[in-house]
């Protein structure tokens, strides 16, 4: 399966697309920088894990996107604190990144119990 096809990095990318534009008029380069590097890392380790020959780099590359999905929303609650993002999208950017955790986390038990290489 190709990683465009999959639910997952759909709504990643969407989630993405959101935060970029969402910020953009952001000053604080330091943060913007880093809640759009991690909300970027989800889909970009997915489809990098999906590009990858053996089952172990794909759970690796899928790991490292979840733990993306830990750091965007520990961000986005810090930008609500701050006054950087409105509740309301950071919220709802928290419930996604949590809803694309679990997707993930299902994702890597079919890895972890279908393993070929």
């Amino acid at each position: 399966m190709r990683h465009e096809q999959m639910e997952v990095w759909q709504r990643s990318k969407c989630l993405c697309v959101e935060v970029y534009r969402e910020l953009k008029n952001l000053r604080d380069f330091g943060f913007k920088d880093q809640i759009t590097r991690s909300a970027l890392s989800i889909p970009s380790n997915l489809a990098e894990g999906f590009e990858r020959y053996t089952e172990r780099e794909k759970f690796r590359f899928v790991s490292i996107a979840k733990g993306s999905c830990g750091e965007f929303a520990t961000q986005a609650l810090i930008g609500i604190e701050v006054g950087y993002i409105s509740e309301a999208v950071g919220q709802r950017w928290r419930q996604e990144a949590m809803t694309l955790s679990r997707m993930l986390g299902s994702l890597l038990k079919t890895l972890t119990d279908h393993p070929r290489t």
